[in-house]
């Protein structure tokens, strides 16, 4: 039974672990700069963000603070979602 058992676990730790890269991470911040043509927003900490294919701006201005979320896709910050902070 161990000799089963052993494995069994060790795979699932190493599972959990992987999936966990590939996770959002959420930052919230405000926006410096705003270009719709590159697809892209600057927080006021320098970080870049590139917006997906078909992004629809609701409304975003330079000044408001947003919360997105995104993945870092070869080097750079993919957007998922983009929302008006609290």
């Amino acid at each position: 039974m161990r000799k089963i058992l052993f494995p069994t676990v060790i795979a699932a730790v190493m599972a959990s672990t992987l999936g966990a890269f590939a996770a959002d991470t959420n930052t919230t911040g405000t926006i410096k700069a705003l270009d719709m043509k590159a697809m892209s927003v600057t927080l006021d900490d320098g970080t870049v963000y590139m917006l997906p294919k078909g992004f629809k701006d609701p409304g975003l201005k330079v000044g408001e603070k947003v919360t997105i979320g995104w993945k870092l896709v070869n080097k750079a910050h993919d957007a998922d979602t983009i929302v008006m902070a609290k």
